[in-house]
Order: C-alpha cells, then sequence, then structure tokens
C-alpha cells in the first residue's frame, strides 16, 4: 500500500523497497558506465570504472558494516573470512547461477515480446559488450600482464562466471595453440534432460570466445571448432582453438 513517507512504511514495505534500492543502485552503475563507454569508448569506459571501483567499493562496504555490525579486514568482510572454502565456493556457484538465470530470464522475455531473432540479437551484442568486460575484469582480479599470451588466456578462462558451473577442459595443441572445450553446460544439459534440441548458441559463442580472448591478448585469434547447432560428440557441447599470433 503506497505511504506518505518511509518512516510510515511496514516492515515489508521497507524490506521489499531496499532491495528495490539495490536494484535501482546496481542500474545506475551499470549506466554510467554504458554512457561513458557510448562517449569516450570502450577503454576510458575501464579507466574510469578502475578508478571508480577503487573509491567506492570501499565507502560501500565500511557503510554497510556500520549498519549490519560487521568488521572489515583489508578490506574484506570478515563474516564472509569466516566461511569455511566449502561454503565460499557454494556461494560462488550460487552467484553464478543467478547470473546465468538472470541472463536466460532476460532473453526468454524479449523473445516473448519481439520473437527469437530479435532476443538473438540481443544476445550476441550483449556478449559484444559483457565478454571484453568480464576479460578486464578477470585480468585485474589475477594481475595479468598487458599481454599474457595463451597461459593467461587459460587462467582467465578457469576464472570466468561460466568456470562455477560448467566443466570445461583444455588441450595444450601446440606451443601456438590450446583448445578449449565446454565439457558439461549447464543450459545444454538441462534442455537434453527434457528431451529438446541443443540451444543454437554458436552466434553468441563466436562473438563471446572471440571478444574474450582478444580482450586478454590483443594477439589471440579464435576458431570455433564445433557450437550447438553444429554436429558435436558426447565429450563436449562447444569446443574454440585459440592461437597465438608471433
Amino acid at each position: 500500500m503506497p505511504r506518505e513517507a518511509l518512516t510510515d512504511l511496514e516492515k515489508e514495505d521497507a524490506v521489499r523497497l531496499l532491495l528495490d534500492f539495490f536494484h535501482r543502485a546496481v542500474i545506475h552503475h551499470a549506466l554510467w558506465f554504458t554512457e561513458v563507454r557510448h562517449q569516450m569508448g570502450m577503454e576510458k569506459s575501464l579507466e574510469a570504472l578502475e578508478i571508480v571501483l577503487e573509491k567506492s567499493l570501499p565507502l560501500q562496504m565500511d557503510r554497510l558494516s556500520r549498519v549490519f555490525g560487521f568488521s572489515m579486514k583489508d578490506g574484506l568482510p570478515e563474516p564472509l573470512l569466516s566461511f569455511s572454502r566449502q561454503d565460499l565456493s557454494g556461494l560462488l556457484q550460487a552467484t553464478a547461477v543467478n547470473w546465468l538465470a538472470n541472463d536466460g530470464i532476460w532473453f526468454q522475455a524479449i523473445e516473448q515480446c519481439r520473437g527469437m531473432n530479435d532476443a538473438k540479437r540481443c544476445n550476441d551484442s550483449c556478449w559484444a559488450r559483457f565478454s571484453p568486460f568480464e576479460a578486464w575484469s578477470i585480468k585485474r582480479f589475477l594481475n595479468l600482464s598487458e599481454a599474457p599470451g595463451l597461459d593467461g588466456l587459460k587462467k582467465a578462462l578457469s576464472f570466468r562466471l561460466y568456470a562455477c558451473i560448467n566443466a570445461q577442459s583444455f588441450i595444450d595443441e601446440t606451443p601456438e595453440t590450446i583448445v578449449f572445450q565446454m565439457n558439461e553446460c549447464r543450459v545444454q544439459s538441462a534442455r537434453k534432460r527434457r528431451g529438446l534440441p541443443d540451444y543454437p548458441c554458436k552466434s553468441g559463442g563466436l562473438v563471446e570466445y572471440d571478444y574474450f580472448a582478444r580482450a586478454i591478448d590483443s594477439r589471440i585469434e579464435t576458431e570455433c571448432i564445433g557450437c550447438p547447432p553444429d554436429p558435436h560428440p558426447d565429450q563436449w557441447y562447444c569446443a574454440w582453438r585459440f592461437r597465438i599470433r608471433p
């Protein structure tokens, strides 16, 4: 029920409003990033994001720690530091699954109102933006060099959100090439259990993996070995070859 002031809210409404505040803040953060990227380009927007994260995240965590009454240690919440490795692994997986579920819900929403073609077009364009950002975020987390080569790419692929929820593997093919295989895919496995054919994700994958690899090291080229709707063996759903130019 609408209220005239925040202080008039019932407890349940206040909690709903709190969640809405969190959502608004996330969207506003994303809009700032996308607008800076639109006006100044990806490189400048990532430079700005680095500054924002260094300044904003500690302030936000300090404020939340005082509200919720937990301590911070070296910039990290102590309650999370007290989690077991197993519990932290579960939290990482749950976060990654939530990300994937939200991605699927966005796709379905566009498919319902605009059709499959528009949903795939939006999906592929989103990957063209997200893949280089995730690569930048991982390089920052792992402190990788500007051009870490195929070894750096292997490390980075192991820290993607997908790595928490899918089974993947690498083959060191030659000194200049590696093969990445998605052995188990949460989305495709769910479709298989329901008796559905593979989702044709190749158009998105061509964007996703190429943009990610080049953001890790601009010398790396990507080749699709197979990705649905391509036929594939039981051992993997999609496979990609990465080659580094001398």
